[in-house]
């Protein structure tokens, strides 16, 4: 464990700590930060003694990524949040601009440190230790994955960094450098195990006994996590975070049942009704979206920020000693469509179709017919059939039924053969719009 005085504190007296950490910094940025100084005081908040403490926060506005965005300008290229002077940075990440230009994340020393920190909490859940060589295929450069590098470096981890989209190097340095760890996405994992079965390599007798799953939901459903597992003869943990707060959040013990918050002392996490924002209680069995709110950062504080990221809580004791709680994600609230008033996460559809295995591969893609969130039933989804499969007659409709009745929404399964829809070598799509109109 990273810092066991730290992950094993009672919950109850980790929040009386952070709520004083929280007050300094709601100090700090009505004394630095001109947009959240314009923000709160807009919402009716004069000062920091008028927002109070961590019993409060739900009173205070959230805060939007496009808002960030629609302040930058060739004066302010950060934007108006920017809190610190930048002669204070000592690293700029950003991300891939895929919307346009690219956002900046800057970062103090300060802030750097307990980036690593929490990373390296997060991925020391999961059993790494000193000495062990772990091959990755995250994409460091310019994006904040680069503090991995920092991180497992803190964990005395021998790193081999290969990156995204050279799925034959990597494979060749789990043969020869042979590693006990691969960190990669769930999605990029499956296509791994897929293509070194074409080629007659045998990746459940390699030397990697563990895989680190992150960067996209799914490492935690049953169907593909077995399948993974049974594919590598490996345990699978995951681990997720957000660039805007810190790039490794949570991550997940040997016990499986969840990812721990590791960002206790620097993050607060809320967790919301994804609809209305009403605050829920983290509690064992609660579903939401989770907020975010930077505790002790200066380059650039967030304040409530949505992340987006919906997901499960389990409250209960962990065996591993972590007194945090732990999530699932069970899918983002912005890749959601709606169909008839109910609402389809993309990655609920994949986990009901992974309980057909071994018929199916574990590879879908729900097809709107319209662009838009809300859709007409039924919804177009294409199943994969797994290799060789020799499926039941009634095997799309059995699909089809069994997501009606769990998830109350009607959609059309089409059947497609093994290797039809396309894999990633880093985050898996599981919405298609090329036929929406």
């Amino acid at each position: 464990m990273q810092a066991p005085d730290v992950e094993t504190r009672p919950w109850a007296e980790q929040a009386v700590l952070d709520d004083a950490t929280f007050r300094a910094q709601i100090a700090y940025l009505f004394e630095r930060s001109a947009f959240y100084r314009d923000k709160l005081r807009a919402a009716g908040f004069s000062d920091a003694a008028a927002v109070g403490g961590l019993a409060d926060i739900a009173n205070l506005p959230f805060t939007e990524k496009d808002e960030l965005r629609a302040t930058r300008d060739t004066a302010h290229p950060i934007g108006t949040h920017l809190a610190a002077p930048m002669e204070d940075i000592v690293r700029i990440y950003s991300t891939s601009g895929t919307t346009g230009t690219p956002s900046y994340i800057p970062l103090t020393a300060d802030d750097l440190a307990g980036w690593v920190e929490i990373s390296m909490r997060s991925y020391s859940a999961s059993g790494i230790e000193a000495g062990e060589r772990m091959v990755t295929t995250y994409n460091a450069g310019p994006f904040v994955a680069g503090v991995t590098l920092d991180a497992f470096a803190g964990l005395g981890v021998c790193h081999i960094p290969v990156g995204a989209g050279n799925t034959e190097r990597l494979m060749a340095a789990v043969e020869l450098l042979k590693p006990s760890v691969l960190g990669c996405t769930p999605s990029y994992a499956l296509y791994l195990a897929e293509w070194a079965e074409a080629r007659g390599i045998d990746t459940a007798a390699s030397s990697v006994k563990r895989i680190l799953v992150a960067g996209e939901p799914g490492g935690g459903e049953p169907a593909l996590r077995a399948r993974l597992e049974a594919a590598w003869g490996a345990k699978v943990t995951e681990a997720m975070g957000i660039g805007d707060i810190s790039v490794s959040l949570w991550g997940e013990c040997a016990h499986q049942t969840g990812m721990h918050f590791s960002g206790r002392g620097y993050v607060h996490a809320e967790l919301i009704d994804p609809g209305t924002g009403a605050p829920l209680e983290m509690k064992d069995g609660a579903e939401g979206e989770l907020v975010y709110t930077h505790l002790r950062h200066r380059a650039a504080p967030l304040l409530r920020f949505r992340s987006r990221d919906r997901v499960r809580i389990s409250a209960g004791p962990c065996g591993c000693g972590r007194t945090a709680p732990r999530a699932r994600c069970v899918g983002r609230t912005d890749d959601m469509l709606i169909v008839r008033g109910v609402n389809l996460h993309p990655t609920a559809v994949r986990q009901i179709v992974g309980e057909f295995a071994p018929h199916v591969s574990g590879v879908i893609a729900l097809k709107p017919k319209t662009k838009g969130v809300k859709q007409a039933p039924p919804v177009p989804l294409v199943v994969e059939l797994a290799e060789g499969a020799a499926p039941p007659d009634d095997l799309a409709d059995q699909i089809a039924g069994r997501i009606r009745d769990k998830l109350i929404a009607t959609t059309e399964v089409r059947l497609v053969s093994f290797g039809s829809l396309p894999r990633s070598d880093y985050k898996s799509k599981l919405v298609d719009w090329s036929d929406a109109s």
